[in-house]
């Protein structure tokens, strides 16, 4: 990442999505572009810092949770393009995730609906289960029950151990969004060195059921598997 001199303003930029063509419809290419806006005169912006290789990673997930996709929009004349297939009717829920140059990283989050019957999604129950993806299995621990304003810590055992690289320049990557579609946070390894056993840290803001997706690359294969965790809220503070 390049580094700018100063402190970055913290101020929240504006993201326009647009879908052409609209209604989306399952199973057929739309476009999705992306337009940013700076948050003092609205004017659109035209550059940024790349993290992790990209200008902009785009995170999509279904409302019944079952669909993710982790992307990057090409940047073609000021604005960012992705191309994509729903693969069923209902609500989507867009993260992007983006740098402007001089400023602070953003993460601002839109929705998209694709036409015709949406099935109701069943809800979410507590998933630790090791999964199999590709060509590892990934293995989930915590040392704690996860509450709400404290750093929950999650411990991933990959394996095989041999043949593990970084992905995007990182050991790995996560999209933790609740039960309820409202919360969506993108992170990476606060503890990683190359072997197969790597620590993530995430503040989870409510009580909720978390789907938890991790992507690790082996082999040149990048694996994508998923966790659901319970979050509990925390105890009030009792003063005396």
């Amino acid at each position: 990442m390049k580094l700018v001199a100063g402190i970055p303003d913290t101020t929240e930029y504006r993201l326009d999505m647009t879908v052409r063509p609209k209604p989306a419809r399952p199973n057929e290419i739309v476009r999705l572009t992306f337009e940013v806006f700076d948050p003092w005169k609205d004017r659109p912006v035209d550059k940024f810092s790349v993290v992790h290789e990209k200008l902009f990673h785009a995170f999509i997930v279904s409302r019944d949770l079952q669909f993710f996709l982790h992307d990057h929009p090409t940047w073609e004349n000021g604005v960012f393009r992705d191309d994509i297939a729903f693969p069923k009717p209902g609500m989507y829920r867009v993260l992007g995730d983006f740098y402007p140059e001089a400023a602070s990283p953003q993460l601002i989050a839109d929705t998209i609906f694709v036409a015709g019957t949406e099935r109701p999604a069943a809800p979410l129950t507590p998933d630790y289960a090791a999964k199999n993806a590709d060509n590892m299995k990934v293995e989930l621990s915590m040392p704690s029950e996860p509450v709400t304003g404290v750093t929950a810590q999650m411990r991933f055992l990959l394996s095989p151990s041999d043949g593990l690289e970084k992905y995007l320049s990182a050991w790995g990557h996560m999209l933790a969004v609740s039960d309820d579609l409202i919360d969506m946070m993108h992170t990476h390894p606060i503890i990683s060195d190359g072997s197969p056993q790597m620590q993530f840290g995430l503040v989870f803001p409510r009580a909720r059921t978390y789907r938890i997706w991790v992507q690790f690359q082996r082999n040149g294969i990048v694996n994508t598997v998923h966790f659901d965790v319970a979050v509990k809220a925390a105890e009030p503070i009792v003063s005396n």
